[in-house]
């Protein structure tokens, strides 16, 4: 992520250096680099906010506010500070397209996440709950993926009832 950064940062228009910005941010957290990953956010936020040009290239028509705030947000889960992710995952599930079934379940995983790191089991379980009905809309192996995550992170909670409704949401799901 750094070399393909590194190749294009001269070059590039501001979108695409945000782009090859998160994916040197998500390397960083993925590897437990807090002060790495935050060095990288804000600069990701500077050159997002400079965009979009003319000249953008047709391929980064997707990376909008609420993606920006998403990695960010899943930057801060992997690195286990659900606090910070679980704001800025809310905000922008909150603006987000409801269409894009995929997204929003994938996107919703990682909030789950932070619930369980925050102790909040019934909020993960009901979000839980909305990524397994939202994924029997899709066919996605990430979706099912995270969904399989989410299940081993609730599976000590499956005495309560709202895991336990998740646990049967998820079982049609992964049919």
């Amino acid at each position: 992520a750094r070399t393909a950064y590194q190749g294009g940062q001269h070059d590039a228009t501001p979108i695409t250096r945000a782009l090859l910005l998160e994916r040197v941010a998500w390397s960083a957290a993925r590897s437990g680099d807090l002060r790495g990953c935050e060095r990288t956010l804000g600069p990701v936020e500077e050159s997002f906010a400079s965009g979009p040009r003319d000249n953008e290239p047709d391929w980064v028509y997707w990376l909008n506010r609420e993606e920006i705030d998403v990695m960010a947000g899943r930057c801060y889960t992997e690195l286990r500070m659900p606090g910070r992710a679980q704001s800025l995952l809310q905000r922008a599930l909150a603006r987000y397209d409801q269409t894009l079934i995929r997204e929003n379940s994938l996107y919703l995983s990682w909030l789950a996440d932070d619930y369980v790191q925050l102790g909040n089991i019934d909020q993960a379980a009901d979000t839980a709950t909305r990524i397994a009905t939202l994924a029997t809309r899709t066919n996605s192996a990430r979706t099912d993926n995270r969904l399989r995550h989410i299940a081993k992170l609730l599976s000590p909670y499956k005495a309560a009832p709202l895991v336990r409704d998740f646990f049967e949401a998820y079982e049609l799901a992964i049919k």
